[in-house]
């Protein structure tokens, strides 16, 4: 039996350990320090040694060498005295990085002339006395776009950035307009939304029926562009059903601006290939749509910051999607919720549990919910079941409805041996959701 590199190691330490130090005779110990070896083997007196004076160098002009030599760190610059208007955007990259873990991911509008077409969109002609919760906005080109609009449609802006060199160009907004709130808070976090409550930023905000659409509260956010982008929008989009995070003041508009893939994803028929979970949830709450033509916002290096980056030269991630196209959009919550309150984490557990089996048909894949699920056949498609609102079992998981979804949902929760604990689920601890 061999052991282990490690074991094997501390074995043989310890057996070295054991040996006996040998002594050695005081004159072989004067002599080792009074002698010096040389490259030749040679020993010199470093008695001697010490008594040559120095000769001074010879100054020898050589070249360094270019190759791996580390640049110069870049001075710091500073900020310009005013920062209620942008700097020019060809600057943007002494003020703003576009690397490390709180830019990677962030994209931001940087054209005037296109924050000004989208802030429009956003908030067209007819609003009025609006509040408007805006995050991630970046440096601000949209912020200050909002602000430009006629002062009728806007009441408040509650701006959320928690990105020092973002900041410094968003707080001096507050001093020049009294509409506009600046909190260094960070728009993925739930404790934000409490403390826009607890600190009474929201009290002026008037309760809506559920009936009705909320005409005066407005979600506005660029979307970053990772993982944490899209869990932002399905956790925002899940908080419908159940009325709660803004919702709880009605049904409020929310405008983002996102990657066209993400977008592909959200509005994918059962007929396309994109079609997953996403599609789901946000089809099952809410209606959206363009607020622009997408074709006004590209190219894209004429309207957004970073420029983009060119695929071939980069393996990163955030360095391949950056560039991709932009969409505007609005989602709006639907007055009907097809998913009842409570009912969230089943919705979410079957979607989970059956979406990985996307291409097979629902009559196979409905065994994979649980152990004896495959009873929900007949909950499904029974001879109890009327004709007209039977499930076509035929179907693959990625083509199934929004209807067909409620009805597996609604079978799954009346199966009495269902799993009480659902431990897959696309929602957040307490402390972290929205």
């Amino acid at each position: 039996m061999s052991f282990p590199l490690l074991l094997r190691r501390s074995f043989s330490t310890s057996i070295r350990c054991s040996y006996r130090t040998k002594n050695i005779p005081e004159d072989i110990v004067a002599e080792a320090l009074t002698t010096q070896p040389t490259r030749r083997g040679r020993s010199e007196d470093i008695q001697g040694i010490k008594n040559i004076k120095p000769e001074a160098e010879p100054q020898i002009a050589s070249t360094p060498k270019s190759v791996g030599k580390r640049k110069p760190r870049k001075a710091n610059i500073p900020l310009p005295v005013n920062r209620i208007d942008l700097p020019p955007r060809s600057t943007w990259r002494n003020y703003f990085p576009t690397s490390g873990m709180a830019f990677k991911s962030r994209i931001s509008i940087a054209n005037p002339e296109t924050a000004a077409l989208v802030a429009d969109s956003f908030v067209p002609s007819g609003s009025r006395d609006k509040v408007i919760v805006e995050a991630y906005p970046g440096p601000g080109a949209l912020t200050r776009a909002l602000m430009q609009l006629p002062k009728e449609r806007i009441r408040k802006i509650i701006v959320l950035e928690d990105v020092e060199q973002y900041l410094n160009f968003l707080n001096p907004l507050q001093e020049a307009d009294s509409r506009v709130q600046v909190l260094p808070m960070n728009g993925f976090s739930w404790d934000t939304y409490h403390q826009l409550d607890v600190q009474g930023f929201l009290d002026d905000v008037e309760n809506i029926p559920w009936n009705q659409s909320n005409p005066y509260l407005h979600f506005i956010s660029h979307l970053p562009m990772d993982v944490l982008g899209e869990q932002l929008l399905a956790q925002l989009l899940r908080c419908a059903p159940e009325q709660s995070w803004l919702f709880k003041y009605g049904r409020i508009s929310m405008s983002y601006l996102m990657h066209d893939w993400v977008w592909d994803r959200i509005s994918a028929s059962p007929e396309h290939q994109a079609r997953c979970k996403l599609s789901v949830i946000a089809q099952a709450v809410s209606e959206f749509n363009h607020t622009i033509d997408p074709q006004l916002l590209v190219p894209y290096n004429n309207h957004f910051y970073p420029d983009a980056t060119n695929p071939a030269y980069s393996l990163k991630t955030e360095n391949r999607r950056r560039g991709t196209p932009f969409i505007a959009g609005t989602f709006r919550p639907l007055e009907h919720q097809i998913i009842q309150p409570g009912m969230l984490d089943k919705w979410d557990y079957c979607l989970r549990k059956l979406f990985v089996l996307k291409s097979t048909p629902l009559k196979d894949a409905v065994g994979h919910l649980a152990p004896g699920s495959d009873a929900l056949k007949a909950y499904l498609a029974g001879d109890d079941v009327p004709p007209d609102q039977r499930t076509d079992m035929t179907k693959s998981i990625r083509k199934m409805s929004v209807e067909d979804w409620a009805a597996v949902v609604g079978a799954f929760d009346r199966w009495p041996f269902a799993p009480e604990e659902l431990l897959i689920t696309d929602s957040f601890s307490r402390d972290d959701r929205i």
